[in-house]
């Protein structure tokens, strides 16, 4: 069945409005027309099974047959924290890692991070085009949020913001004895952060640091992964290991 995500506002009584982009999609792409059945996601993990009323110009008309808990977001909370990199690889990060269930998407520049985004309207632009891929694989993969993809932070400030985290690992390619199994072991949290870095890694003053506040680094194996591969990489084992696969 066809899913849609609106905000809270958009929902009221026993009716749904639906406008912007997806009034295009659904009467145009999709073809659908009144007494059709969708479903409808409110963004916060729950979903209103509908069915279309009216179809006009600017909006659609839907009325709630029924409503549940989303049924497919995680039971653990993931942020991925990102480092910054080429505009092609970033997408794909975004798009796999809302695909595989992350819960937040943090992009961070580090000491070696090749892309530098300086002009505030660019990154404003970046951030839009970021936030319409993880709502475009939301909608693919029947998620029952709409994961946020933050703005671009220093790893420091990323850092700062994992104070509270039940469980924070970075991932580094000269660690060879925390690996991730032994660590999740004896895990029961809720709220996970897990670190990639850029294509040359993370410097080792970086990985002191992180040392310092909590986060612990871990092997993803024997072989070096990409950036664009490793978060997702990480990401499905543990989905696996929590009994979310």
């Amino acid at each position: 069945m066809p899913r849609f995500f609106v905000n809270p506002e958009q929902i009221q009584a026993d009716n749904i409005v639906i406008y912007g982009d997806d009034v295009k999609h659904i009467s145009k792409v999709l073809r659908l027309k009144s007494g059709d059945k969708i479903t409808i996601c409110n963004r916060q993990g729950t979903d209103y099974e509908c069915i279309i009323k009216s179809i006009g110009k600017e909006n659609i008309n839907a009325e709630i047959l029924s409503y549940h808990l989303s049924e497919t977001e995680p039971n653990v909370k993931i942020t991925l924290f990102q480092a910054l990199t080429k505009s092609d690889k970033m997408d794909l990060i975004i798009q796999k890692a809302v695909e595989v269930g992350i819960h937040k998407i943090v992009p961070v520049i580090t000491e070696r991070t090749v892309i530098k985004i300086e002009d505030e309207k660019r990154q404003s632009t970046k951030l839009t085009r970021w936030q319409k891929i993880s709502e475009s694989a939301a909608k693919q993969s029947q998620r029952g949020i709409v994961p946020e993809v933050t703005p671009i932070v220093t790893l420091k400030e990323a850092i700062h913001t994992t104070e509270k985290m039940d469980l924070k690992v970075i991932a580094y390619e000269k660690e060879t004895h925390n690996h991730l199994r032994n660590i999740l072991r004896d895990f029961d949290g809720e709220t996970v952060g897990i670190f990639i870095g850029p294509e040359g890694g993370f410097d080792e003053s970086e990985i002191d640091i992180a040392r310092e506040h909590g986060i612990i680094p871990i092997t993803l194996g024997k072989r070096i992964l990409r950036t664009e591969t490793a978060g997702l990489f990480l990401g499905s084992i543990m989905m696996y290991e929590m009994g979310e696969v």
